[in-house]
């Protein structure tokens, strides 16, 4: 859930930019006609040039808006990538530990739902299995991983991916 509200919130800003662009892009095609008319109409006059400068200046928070906007879009893809990474690479690295712990197809539908932070109950009710059994499987998962509960299960992945790519 809070993946999602982060991603909605990440995309606001460059909607937001869209939007604020398009307004100031309005503007400065209403300045650049309206300092055009006034430059023809007096070419020496201060207001016509003023205007012009203001046109200008709109037109250069336009430009300026866009790359800002390029920007935004491009960091939001970059990361949108790096978390489809990390997530093919957790999945991964807890498929591979599952292996070498050697944990029955019970065992590992258990543990994901344990990773993903069921507690017995529900873990019971999605399996259609009794609570005592959910535990007793959660036990051999945790022996075989030895590890003493569900905090230090779930850490493990955690800090092996927090691992520096070189693995010190």
């Amino acid at each position: 859930m809070s993946g999602f509200a982060t991603g909605r919130s990440e995309r606001r800003g460059p909607v937001a930019l869209t939007l604020f662009l398009l307004l100031q892009a309005t503007a400065a095609i209403f300045f650049v006609g309206d300092a055009l008319a006034d430059l023809i109409a007096a070419p020496t006059a201060p207001h016509g040039i003023f205007e012009g400068l203001v046109a200008l200046a709109l037109i250069l928070g336009v430009v300026i808006g866009i790359w800002q906007l390029r920007q935004a879009l491009a960091r939001i893809a970059a990361q949108e990538r790096a978390l489809d990474t990390a997530r093919g690479s957790l999945a991964d690295v807890i498929e591979h530990q599952f292996d070498q712990w050697g944990l029955t197809p019970a065992e590992r539908d258990v543990g994901l739902l344990a990773l993903k932070g069921l507690d017995v109950a529900e873990i019971a009710e999605i399996r259609g299995a009794a609570s005592g059994t959910v535990r007793a499987q959660l036990t051999r998962i945790y022996a075989k991983a030895g590890v003493s509960g569900r905090a230090q299960f779930a850490a493990w992945f955690v800090e092996d991916l927090l691992q520096p790519a070189g693995g010190t």
